[in-house]
């Protein structure tokens, strides 16, 4: 690798957090919520949601509401006080090799960032019930840089937080397509889909990337010299 990475953006869900089916669940009471059912949807609930895993949740909510802010913004707030409780009742947990990515990373002077699709109060709920604000350098919602996933806007605005010189030093790890979308919009040099999430081999394969390894664990051995 001729240019050395000093940011690594790592997804949340399904990347660097186990959620136990809980993103899924809180989708469904939202939708319950706003009394749409699944003959409403173009596609299966379930399948919409992971395909839909990592984008900002109020524009996922607002795209598949046909455009009704004020409907989407009730889901939104459904979903996340249904999956905040699931925080509350410990259903999250690190994923292995998470912690001690961030570790190796760091010890090196890698500068971490955290990115999601989930609101800046759920998640810090997260990173506080992980134990996890001491981990990082940083951490990302779509509230904070413009828009959310597949855009590069949180990528984007942890190079400039971060004082990073050059996108080319930058990695990018997520479990969707959107994430490695997002890296590729923004620069990076690795784009690496990670198999611990919402998005198959084969639908990782198909999206832009450099690497596909099997969890972040992985991660330090393709960024690190």
């Amino acid at each position: 690798m001729t240019t050395p990475i000093r940011l690594a953006a790592l997804d949340m869900a399904g990347t660097t957090v186990a959620d136990r089916g809980a993103v899924e669940e809180a989708f469904q009471r939202a939708l319950d919520a706003v009394g749409l059912t699944a003959g409403d949807l173009a596609h299966d609930p379930a399948a919409y949601v992971r395909r839909t895993m990592g984008q900002s949740k109020i524009e996922v909510f607002t795209e598949l509401l046909r455009g009704d802010r004020h409907r989407a913004e009730a889901a939104n707030h459904v979903f996340e006080a249904a999956f905040d409780q699931a925080v509350e009742r410990g259903e999250v947990a690190a994923l292995p090799g998470a912690e001690e990515t961030f570790a190796a990373l760091r010890d090196v002077g890698v500068r971490v960032c955290l990115t999601t699709g989930f609101s800046p109060g759920t998640r810090d709920r997260i990173l506080t019930a992980l134990g996890w604000e001491g981990l990082v350098d940083l951490a990302l919602s779509p509230a904070d840089a413009g828009r959310g996933r597949p855009w590069p806007d949180m990528i984007l605005t942890a190079v400039l937080r971060l004082r990073i010189d050059d996108v080319a030093e930058v990695a990018v790890a997520g479990d969707t397509a959107s994430d490695l979308v997002a890296g590729t919009r923004a620069g990076a040099s690795v784009i690496a889909g990670v198999l611990t999430g919402a998005h198959s081999r084969e639908e990782l394969g198909a999206a832009p990337h450099t690497h596909l390894l099997d969890s972040v664990a992985d991660l330090p051995a393709v960024v690190l010299p």
